[in-house]
């Protein structure tokens, strides 16, 4: 389940997406020192950790001790490690080897198979990793490349997935199982626009453009916060089968039942505590105790008619 608790505006020309990511990521780990952060994301953000680039205009790189996984450009040319030469006067090397693409990884790697959690579900796969060195974005910080390939199959390039990560530590069973959780983030972008209402804002000032998706996102997250603490119910995937047989699949309740039981649980509240909130004469004097606006209309128009059929004279 993935919680939003943080937006930026992003404008063309303006500062990129990458740096604004890197922001996000350097204040939610200030407020949580204690703990270790882990980022997650696509391809577009891959060198999002890289090395700062020469101009000096567009600032990138995370805080100290956190990680990041992303997929692998497909046109990424890596290198292995520069070892030292033994007697070798000069300055080192800063770069090892070739290694060349993904593609050319696959076809040189060793490929062992393991069982990796993704999805809901536990599968059989095929594993490769390699450190080695992407010098165009990390310059001489060593990185891990971990290639994942379905069993039984060929794929064209040698494999069906390329992840880049800067943990040197977990294993790499728990480096797929971590990319394949940024699924969450997709699922949440398309519940914040279909069901929270986040991709209905038509706004033109610069404070409403700049506040109403984030707090969107921010009421999305105190759904789920409340149906986790005071809305969940064992029964809740149950009945919904009961209600839709043809999510037999279906084991886990998805953010439309969550806000879907936080609804009926306001309008409970509202409607079924027993308290008078519709106005009555004395709070209103005015208005005719059981007379809609239509009903008021019809009366008038009743004594209208009448009005005017006393005064007809009589032939």
């Amino acid at each position: 389940m993935c919680l939003p608790v943080l937006a930026r505006l992003w404008r063309p020309r303006g500062t990129p997406k990458t740096v604004l990511a890197c922001q996000m990521v350097a204040a939610i780990a200030a407020q949580v020192p204690d703990r270790q952060v882990h980022v997650v994301a696509d391809a577009h953000y891959a060198g999002a950790d890289g090395a700062p680039l020469r101009d000096g205009r567009r600032e990138r790189g995370m805080p100290d001790g956190i990680s990041l996984t992303s997929r692998l450009r497909v046109n990424a040319v890596l290198h292995a490690i520069a070892a030292p030469i033994p007697g070798r006067g000069g300055r080192p090397r800063r770069i090892g080897a070739r290694l060349g693409t993904p593609t050319d990884l696959a076809a040189t790697l060793a490929w062992q198979q393991c069982t990796v959690s993704r999805y809901g579900r536990t599968d059989q796969v095929l594993l490769a990793e390699v450190v080695c060195l992407w010098y165009g974005t990390y310059r001489s910080r060593a990185i891990r490349v971990v290639l994942v390939c379905e069993p039984g199959t060929h794929p064209k390039g040698g494999y069906h997935l390329a992840l880049l990560t800067t943990d040197l530590t977990s294993s790499t069973v728990d480096i797929v199982a971590r990319y394949a959780a940024r699924w969450s983030i997709e699922v949440a972008f398309e519940d914040a626009k279909q069901i929270t209402g986040v991709g209905e804002a038509r706004n033109r000032t610069p404070t409403a453009v700049a506040r109403t998706v984030p707090f969107g996102l921010i009421t999305q997250s105190i759904v789920v916060l409340w149906y986790t603490h005071h809305g969940h119910t064992p029964h809740i995937a149950e009945d919904r089968r009961a209600q839709t047989p043809w999510y037999r699949t279906k084991t886990q309740p998805a953010y439309l039942d969550m806000i879907v039981k936080l609804r009926r649980t306001l309008i409970a509240a509202r409607f079924l505590e027993g308290q008078q909130r519709t106005p009555t004469p004395r709070r209103n004097p005015r208005r005719t105790p059981g007379l809609g606006r239509s009903s008021r209309i019809d009366q008038q128009k009743s004594e209208s008619r009448e009005t005017a059929v006393d005064q007809d004279p009589m032939p």
